[in-house]
């Protein structure tokens, strides 16, 4: 295993601040979420999540607020690799996933606790510019080559 981040890339471009913003609103979320336990709030993540992980960007509503934001506010655009960007968006779904189902079947610790970790990833992401998935896309990549040897 590499001791540096690796990422997957797909040479197509992502508006960086855009993704921030979009991880920004994640970190508003989920800290309502944190405060209320409305199970409401990661049924909402679910859908935006699954949007922008299987490239619906024009109809997620966080992307499309982010974007909003973005021209309003006159950012100037940082293209990145979307490549990452997609990945964290599926690692987002399945933390939202797991958040929602422990929160409905009544696993509130549980549901707290992936809260927080989700929380401090979508802060990294958005304040940083840290992307927390570039360090777990290596162990994914060697869990999924495991599998496909046996």
């Amino acid at each position: 295993m590499a001791n540096y981040p690796e990422c997957p890339v797909d040479l197509l471009k992502a508006e960086e601040n855009q993704v921030r913003i979009t991880a920004f609103l994640v970190v508003i979320l989920i800290s309502l979420f944190l405060v209320t336990r409305l199970w409401l709030i990661p049924g909402f993540l679910v859908i935006d999540f699954a949007l922008r992980a299987f490239q619906y960007y024009r109809v997620s509503p966080l992307a499309q607020v982010s974007r909003a934001l973005v021209t309003l506010l006159k950012i100037p655009a940082k293209p990145t690799d979307r490549g990452p960007k997609i990945f964290a968006a599926r690692i987002g779904l399945a933390f939202s996933v797991a958040i929602l189902a422990s929160s409905v079947y009544g696993f509130t610790v549980l549901a707290l606790s992936l809260g927080g970790v989700l929380l401090v990833f979508a802060f990294l992401e958005s304040v940083l510019g840290f992307c927390a998935a570039c360090f777990i896309y290596p162990y994914w990549k060697s869990v999924i080559q495991s599998f496909l040897q046996k």
